[in-house]
């Protein structure tokens, strides 16, 4: 990887300040930037060639970083900034800093934002749909989940947790680089629009749902897992078609959203050994 191509040392410089604002949402939306922290997401960044804007490296730990970097590169126009320790250190959010920040361009080839026409979403491929998972943590398992066990498309109604929230992209570990996601307006609808394509899972603890290790998995199935603390809404449940169970045993009534949900995949992942 290139070399620093500038030095900061003032808090006040314009990319330090736009850095640091990238923690708050609506600066991410206002600038179509996301921030992110560390060497592993920094080498991951790197190898899937993400639109970086700019590479912050704390000075001291500059040369060993550039040489893990080894001969991948920053886009043509990424500003590769070398800061002074101290500042760094103000400007990470890690307990022990690497020693990389990274600012990057939304990914918008991969991460959409639509109403209700999901037509493109999915195909025979498993498609999982989260509503209401506003824990940032909770939603960047459930992407490292997707990519870990072959999901074709995530699909999220508009107020889960931010897709580019620090903590988002921190748990999801690299896979919200590559990983399709989709933002829908009205998620009954979507649901009711994929259910013509296949089978539309809701998990839920309802008298009709089917523990989910009885459940023999066919291309094109769904399934649709809600809000950590209230479950899936009223419009969800009923634009299903089926709903499933994740048995348990003990006083423990339930699992969070991305324990839920990547039980699920895990299971769908090995639905046709199971069943032969």
């Amino acid at each position: 990887m290139r070399k620093p191509d500038e030095s900061i040392a003032s808090r006040q410089n314009a990319l330090i300040k736009l850095t640091a604002s990238l923690t708050e949402r609506k600066y991410r939306a206002r600038e179509g930037l996301f921030r992110f922290d560390g060497k592993k997401l920094f080498l991951e960044a790197l190898d899937k060639k993400l639109p970086l804007f700019a590479v912050l490296l704390r000075a001291s730990a500059a040369p060993a970083l550039l040489a893990a970097a080894g001969d991948l590169d920053v886009p043509a126009a990424c500003r590769v900034a070398l800061l002074d320790d101290d500042l760094f250190d103000r400007l990470s959010e890690e307990k022990s800093p690497d020693g990389v920040i990274c600012v990057s361009k939304v990914l918008d080839k991969i991460h959409k934002f639509a109403t209700i026409d999901v037509s493109d979403a999915k195909g025979d491929g498993f498609t999982l749909l989260l509503e209401s998972v506003r824990d940032p943590g909770n939603l960047g398992t459930v992407i490292r989940s997707a990519r870990a066990f072959g999901v074709e498309r995530v699909i999220l109604s508009a107020d889960c947790a931010d897709l580019y929230h620090p903590r988002t992209v921190r748990a999801a570990m690299g896979a919200l680089f590559c990983q399709p996601v989709t933002v829908v307006e009205d998620l009954p609808a979507a649901v009711t629009a994929l259910a013509r394509c296949g089978r539309m899972f809701a998990a839920a603890l309802t008298p009709d749902a089917v523990p989910l290790d009885k459940i023999e998995w066919q291309p094109g199935d769904a399934a649709v897992v809600g809000n950590e603390g209230h479950g899936l809404t009223a419009a969800t449940l009923t634009a299903c078609t089926h709903r499933l169970l994740i048995p348990m045993t003990g006083d423990v009534e339930s699992l969070n959203a991305g324990v839920a949900a990547s039980v699920i995949l895990w299971d769908y992942a090995r639905g046709g050994e199971r069943h032969g």
